[in-house]
């Protein structure tokens, strides 16, 4: 999430140190082009058959205790050209987003805009308003990055100065009670939940949810470091207990912060003369932090606040809506089908979270008006229900898409091969398949799939999702052949650890990719009796 890297700092214990930290790929990571030439996958024997080239690659001594799964189909003929364990139920990892884009992208279509809105249940009168400016989330998560909202407090302050606005005798509400679930998604490691990959997923969000944190040595061996959080605004308490030790000490920085605290904690050492040491990590209250900063628009477009920044979640309701509020400025985010190609491009978690809550909402909406009151049920659940609709016309069974939240952090999500390759095939089939195609990274060209398979034949060919955590690895996207067949795949490897010096875990998916785009007549495949895949949802 949230940088042009995938690397997923990710806590071995409670503390985020210097010396403590773990990798975690989740979402596939951004290997360095020296590392890319040297996992590069080597061309498979050109007279074995496609199911020979993957029966011998998988079935390699150091993969006796995995569990590997693949579905390959085509596009063109709807028929299976390779599967093993197809059926078979294993964790998606970050493939698991191209289940989500799928939902929001049949919700909402690719051209849809999410509002952020100040709301208002008064009257201006005289330049005066007499109650509270709300500050209403909608769930984009683009808010502050985007070209188009990256000045959006000052764009929703010019709206209000030029409606004659002068004088707010009220709060600000910061209100992010759009979406009527918890910040974090089902399944979410406590551990994660300080980290930049697992930032909240809240309706009212801002600059991605995250915040960077550098340490600074003093000048001086014995005083403290300095500990700047970049926005300043968004760690609304830090407490710092770093000092600076002796030269070629070995630095031990500690970051903590429970989940539900907004304090950060900072202790342990750094070297002086050593360089500054930054970290990124999530936002504990994006809402307040929204607020703040449109308070100090507000200021700067001449509009005096009489009261505070009051930031509400759920469960908690904004009284002030409980009268009908009507909408006085607003800024609307790119168009859905762009946050979707961000979002798998780089394998960005909020974005994912937000569009199935968003979905959520949307489907509660729906069925009320179709069933009038259904009792609560989070919006991450109303988003799982839309999904698995979905997925039942499209002629996927339940049982063969098991998730629980957007991102693929949890490991609690279960996918089989073929349900991941006739996703494919059905989004490949539908108005907004160009949207899907352009937002999967490029085999050796950008996204998490940027230094991977370059100078093959899948290079500028394969357009995948990729996924990856401990023990996990994925890739699940489209190719085409070297005879122009289109097809739809998914390789999932899981309970996979490489052995000391065996290739890295993607340089065989890689391998696998390459054979698809190299592939020929498909001799030896199992296309012969394989039943058609739909590509239509049923009636």
């Amino acid at each position: 999430m949230g940088t042009s890297s995938n690397l997923h700092r990710r806590l071995t214990g409670i503390l985020l140190g210097a010396g403590m930290l773990g990798i975690s790929l989740a979402g596939g990571a951004l290997a360095t082009p020296e590392q890319a030439a040297a996992s590069a996958p080597a061309p498979a024997p050109s007279s074995m058959s496609l199911s020979q080239q993957i029966d011998t690659l998988i079935g390699e001594p150091r993969f006796a205790e995995a569990d590997w799964g693949i579905s390959v189909i085509s596009l063109d003929t709807g028929r299976t050209i390779y599967a093993y364990h197809a059926d078979q139920l294993l964790q998606p990892a970050s493939t698991a987003k191209l289940f989500t884009a799928a939902v929001a992208l049949s919700e909402f279509g690719p051209d849809y805009r999410i509002p952020t809105r100040v709301l208002a249940t008064g009257d201006i009168h005289n330049g005066q308003l007499s109650g509270p400016l709300i500050l209403y989330g909608m769930g984009d998560p683009t808010l502050g990055t985007d070209a188009s909202t990256q000045s959006w407090p000052d764009q929703l302050a010019e709206q209000l100065a030029a409606q004659g606005l002068r004088h707010v005798h009220g709060d600000l509400i910061a209100d992010a009670t759009y979406f009527a679930s918890p910040t974090m998604g089902t399944g979410w490691e406590a551990i994660d939940l300080q980290s930049w990959f697992a930032v909240p997923a809240t309706a009212l969000s801002v600059g991605e949810n995250e915040v960077n944190v550098t340490i600074t040595p003093a000048q001086t061996a014995g005083m403290p470091a300095e500990v700047t959080p970049d926005p300043a605004e968004a760690i609304p308490s830090l407490v710092n207990e770093i000092t600076t030790s002796q030269p070629r000490t070995r630095n031990d920085i500690n970051l903590y912060r429970a989940p539900g605290d907004g304090v950060l904690y900072a202790f342990g050492n750094i070297a002086v003369r050593s360089p500054a040491q930054t970290y990124k990590l999530a936002v504990p209250d994006p809402a307040r932090y929204a607020g703040n900063l449109l308070r100090e628009a507000l200021a700067r477009h001449g509009i005096q606040m009489d009261g505070k920044v009051q930031p509400v979640q759920w469960p908690r309701r904004d009284p002030a809506l409980m009268a009908p509020p009507h909408t006085l400025a607003e800024v609307l985010s790119p168009p859905l089908g762009e946050i979707v190609s961000r979002g798998l491009k780089r394998s960005q978690n909020l974005y994912l979270q937000n569009l199935l809550l968003l979905a959520g909402v949307k489907a509660q909406a729906d069925a009320e008006q179709h069933d009038g009151e259904a009792g609560f049920i989070t919006s991450e659940r109303w988003g799982i229900r839309a999904m698995h609709q979905l997925l039942e016309q499209i002629g996927i069974s339940p049982s063969a898409s098991v998730i629980e939240e957007g991102t693929g952090l949890s490991r609690r999500n279960l996918a089989t091969p073929n349900a991941m390759a006739r996703l494919l095939a059905f989004l490949a089939s539908q108005p907004y398949a160009a949207t899907v195609q352009a937002a999967l990274p490029v085999a050796g060209v950008d996204g998490t799939l940027q230094w991977r398979m370059r100078n093959t034949p899948a290079a500028n060919n394969v357009r995948a999702k990729t996924g990856s955590m401990s023990f996990v690895h994925c890739l699940a996207g489209y190719v085409t052949t070297g005879d122009g067949e289109r097809l739809a795949f998914a390789i999932m490897l899981n309970n996979y650890n490489p052995p000391e010096g065996a290739p890295s875990a993607s340089r065989d998916l890689d391998a696998i990719a390459v054979m698809l785009a190299g592939l020929r007549g498909h001799p030896g495949g199992v296309a012969a009796g394989a039943p058609a895949v739909a590509t239509h949802p049923a009636n």
